[in-house]
């Protein structure tokens, strides 16, 4: 069985400094808890840093903690003092981190953090090689290794690689600000499946790719040269049994054996049964939102008076990144904020707000967790956020209720929570009010449903789900490689054209002989691909046609010095060599004035696009479009066609950024089968890149040699990736 190999920044285990050396300590964060049981399952390795600075070890003491980490199938990545400085606090959290997340402001865009984050992502991507064989898996994760996978891949392109993003993925018009966004793009792209928490994440990383490197997006599958790679969203979940056994077993412990935190709100609610908790835990983080949180706070305490005495805010504030200014700054207004509510709504006996700026043992934070009425979570922009569903998972009896950013990944997850802006203070002081105010079978209803949506996708289903998808891609992109034409395969065709007395070639043109132009008029035929035609030609065993949906004028003229057969606009025109133009079916094109405003109607409204007129078809090219609106556009254009031409005998064609209207009863298939009828040909072959070749490829007769060009699935026999593969094919022919 193949394995799995883990690829983070982190390892599943910390380093503590003890006087005999380093003691392993076992990570408990979400990633290490999902991730620890799939990678041991599959017989894989751990890839990633130790969390301790190469240089502060002696050779000795970096050789023990490897030996270590090596028999939990971890393997370390060394990363010195100033990598970290430049690699991880440099480049991942001041430009990756904060462009991600749309604070744009603090971007920093450093030439020398970004050489320094290149050349760690190698450093990882060189000791996964090492580890790796061809046929393995390898799950590579979050924004501090987005190079990686690429590099994996150029390297060992057997090996499967999956890639997730625990942080938002941006917008395009903010991921363009990036001057290495062609890199970061391309190293992603390296994976054969790119995960994303939520589908507005993996929508945005498609838009980019779209825009950024043309490629052909079919629903989330990316047509990338030669390779299918997969996009799709996984949520991430949490271990829902171990909050909730947790929960359970704080709460029934005995007086003697709870903590101080838990004597302490105990304490709180018997002075006063009728006192209410809000909850707040956060990173120190300018994304989380936590100053707006505050004042929205103080605007619930304006307003409402009657909550004097009776409501505190517990905010737990994780430390995070305290040496950088950013965190400085937010920090000192964090303090300010807390000390200004305190000093004008607390009193000797009453703090609204208990703030705490530390990180707290797990039982302590299940115990806030299952003491706190109201969970406020409000960042301003958040990948995921898993306190909420840890939050979840801790109310044994269903009570408390989420006021929950809209722009929190999970907010897609939790439409029972109250959902609000986090910039707006009074939409948040209301939803504190009716959170507060609820009633508690309105409460358990709503913890119900979500409770029961958490379980059942844990973090471990999570996991599985990517694994499983992982899987499936594979099988996708095998199917190509069933029918790509390998060296075998293309011997046994070559004999088949070596031994043939009389042989029908059908070529399509764009996609197939040459590659697509913004400009269809700039398709214009190279000195290679005459060089090409001229040699198949000249072999008196060929019958040689191109096969388009090009207008006649435009093939006649490029062809007008090649011996050569032409059918155009799909199959409605036939020039045999040395022949005259005629019509292969009867058409007429009476039908054209009641299309073309229609046409026209969305050149005006997609810049970029343009009408091309035909003897017997109109068509409507929008590849110098912008891609997002011309995608809209051309799915409008064909739902207002499909109304108009069922009465006109027409068809509606849908080519690579074309859409065209066409008398009906012809296509490419019907042609080509018309034009071989009585020519005896003991050898038919066809290639073609697009729908609208399918007909050849169906209705040649059996035993016809049908190539796709391009990735997708066909009813083709064959597939080739390319023009320069189609072109390589042709040249070597009867060699």
């Amino acid at each position: 069985m193949s394995k799995l190999h883990i690829v983070a920044n982190r390892l599943p285990y910390s380093l503590k400094k003890e006087a005999d050396g380093y003691e392993l300590v076992e990570s408990v964060g979400g990633l290490a808890t999902g991730m620890k049981s799939v990678y041991t399952e599959y017989g894989g390795k751990w890839i990633g840093w130790s969390g301790v600075n190469s240089d502060e070890l002696s050779p000795q003491e970096s050789d023990a903690i490897d030996q270590k980490l090596l028999e939990k199938s971890c393997v370390t990545v060394p990363l010195s003092e100033q990598e970290i400085l430049e690699y991880y606090e440099g480049f991942s959290n001041k430009t990756v981190w904060p462009l991600f997340h749309y604070f744009t402001q603090y971007v920093d865009y450093s030439p020398v953090n970004w050489e320094a984050y290149k050349r760690v992502n190698q450093r990882f991507a060189d000791r996964v090689l090492e580890v790796a064989e061809d046929g393995d898996r390898v799950w590579v994760h979050d924004y501090q290794l987005l190079l990686v996978p690429e590099m994996i891949k150029s390297k060992k392109p057997n090996v499967t690689v999956g890639f997730f993003l625990h942080i938002p993925f941006p917008s395009y018009e903010v991921f363009r600000i990036l001057p290495w966004r062609m890199e970061l793009l391309k190293g992603m792209l390296g994976a054969d499946l790119l995960g994303f928490h939520i589908y507005d994440y993996e929508r945005h990383f498609l838009s980019s790719v779209r825009r950024l490197y043309g490629y052909e997006i079919a629903f989330n599958e990316i047509h990338a040269d030669d390779r299918i790679i997969k996009a799709d969203s996984f949520p991430m979940g949490i271990d829902y049994a171990k909050f909730k056994s947790t929960s359970a077993s704080v709460m029934q412990k005995t007086i003697p054996e709870r903590s101080e935190l838990h004597k302490e709100l105990e304490k709180y609610f018997m002075t006063s049964p009728d006192r209410r908790l809000i909850l707040s835990i956060d990173r120190l983080d300018y994304t989380k939102g936590i100053p707006q949180r505050l004042k929205a706070f103080r605007k619930f305490m304006e307003k409402y008076p009657e909550f004097h005495g009776k409501v505190t805010l517990v905010m737990l504030a994780v430390p995070s990144r305290g040496q950088v200014e950013e965190y400085m700054m937010l920090k000192k207004e964090v303090d300010e904020l807390v000390g200004n509510i305190n000093g004008t709504y607390g009193n000797i006996n009453y703090t609204p707000v208990w703030y705490f700026y530390r990180a707290m043992p797990f039982e302590n934070l299940v115990e806030l967790y299952n003491m706190s009425d109201v969970a406020l979570i409000t960042p301003l922009r958040d990948g995921m956020n898993l306190v909420a569903k840890e939050y979840v998972a801790s109310r044994g009896n269903q009570t408390g209720v989420i006021v929950l950013s809209e722009m929190a990944g999970v907010a897609k997850e939790m439409g029972e929570a109250i959902i609000i802006n986090p910039i707006n203070e009074d939409e948040i002081a209301e939803a504190l009010y009716r959170a507060l105010t609820m009633p508690l079978d309105e409460q358990k209803q709503r913890m119900g449903y979500l409770q029961e949506r958490i379980q059942r996708y844990s973090v471990f289903k999570w996991a599985g789900e990517f694994v499983d998808a992982l899987e499936n891609v594979k099988r996708i992109q095998k199917e190509f490689l069933v029918k790509k034409i390998t060296n075998s395969v293309f011997g046994e065709i070559n004999k088949r054209y070596v031994n043939a007395a009389k042989r029908a070639i059908f070529l399509d043109y764009d996609g197939t002989l040459t590659a697509f132009h913004k400009n269809p008029q700039e398709a214009t035929p190279n000195d290679e691909l005459y060089e090409i035609l001229n040699k198949l030609l000249a072999d008196k065993k060929n019958t040689v046609t191109i096969i388009s949906g090009r207008d006649r004028y435009t093939l006649e003229k490029w062809f007008a010095d090649v011996p050569i057969n032409l059918i155009c606009e799909h199959g409605v025109w036939l020039r045999k060599h040395g022949g005259e133009w005629q019509t292969l079916t009867n058409v007429n094109n009476d039908w054209m004035p009641v299309i073309r405003p229609v046409l026209e109607r969305f050149v005006d409204r997609t810049p970029g696009s343009f009408i091309e007129e035909k003897n017997y078809s109109l068509v409507w090219h929008y590849r110098k479009a912008e891609p997002e609106q011309s995608l809209i556009r051309a799915n409008e254009l064909k739902d207002e066609l499909l109304d108009l031409v069922g009465n006109l005998n027409l068809e509606i064609m849908e080519g690579s950024k074309v859409i065209e209207v066409k008398s009906g009863g012809i296509n490419k298939g019907i042609a080509a089968n018309q034009f071989i009828h009585n020519g005896n040909f003991d050898y038919l072959m066809a290639m073609g890149d697009d729908w609208t070749d399918e007909y050849m490829f169906k209705e040649l007769p059996d035993g016809a040699i049908t190539i796709k060009v391009g990735i997708q699935r066909t009813s083709a026999n064959y597939k080739l990736e390319s023009v320069d593969a189609v072109r390589k094919f042709l040249r070597n022919l009867g060699e």
